[in-house]
């Protein structure tokens, strides 16, 4: 049976539109890092190098190249980890600047994906379609532990009055927010759907 993150692990891909606590164990990632405005095409090209391994595994079998205990599954959604940099931490006043954004986007592989084989597959792409960005590219195992998260549907402009629920929620729990850096996972592919139609889950770290 072919595994969809949608159906088998809703727990982490269907929060209702409403804030709730949630232990985020670790997963294991392909990751890049960057700075500056997420609708620059810099963004764009590392979002596309992200899928092109993800897919690479994905399709592994038709090549003959499958990994030790390989299992047909849906591609895991994009993800980001945003934060601001110095300038962008002096200036805020509850808005900011895109261009100060900090960030490190990710896609989920799944538990067959070792170490060592998520080098093959970049070693084929560096290959096959040669690109500098690979020699910037990362796997690594994240947990996020517990933290706070809902859905928000909507452009991601209109993420802060999600982000104000989320708070209140946490202040209520007699929790508190570890810092301003948030994950987003995206539902959807924001090149093909209007913003209204946005669905991005928001996250973030939190202590007793």
């Amino acid at each position: 049976m072919k595994h969809e993150w949608r159906k088998h692990e809703k727990q982490f891909y269907a929060p209702k539109a409403k804030p709730e606590f949630i232990e985020v164990p670790s997963f294991k990632y392909f990751v890049i890092e960057g700075e500056g405005n997420p609708n620059s095409e810099a963004f764009a090209e590392k979002v596309g190098l992200l899928y092109a391994l993800s897919y690479a595994i994905r399709m592994s079998p038709k090549k003959n190249r499958a990994p030790k205990n390989y299992f047909e599954y849906t591609v895991y959604p994009l993800e980001g980890i945003w934060d601001l940099n110095e300038k962008g931490r002096a200036d805020y006043d509850g808005g900011f600047d895109k261009n100060n954004l900090v960030y490190r986007i990710m896609i989920r592989q799944p538990d067959f994906v070792t170490e060592a084989y998520a080098q093959e597959v970049i070693s084929w792409l560096k290959k096959e379609k040669p690109n500098d960005l690979l020699n910037q590219v990362s796997f690594e195992a994240i947990a996020d532990g517990p933290s706070v998260q809902m859905l928000h549907q909507g452009s991601f402009d209109s993420e802060p009055a999600s982000f104000e629920k989320m708070q209140a929620f946490t202040e209520e729990q007699n929790w508190k927010r570890l810092s301003l850096r948030h994950r987003e996972v995206y539902l959807n592919d924001a090149r093909k759907t209007a913003p209204e139609k946005l669905k991005t889950i928001l996250r973030f770290k939190v202590k007793k």
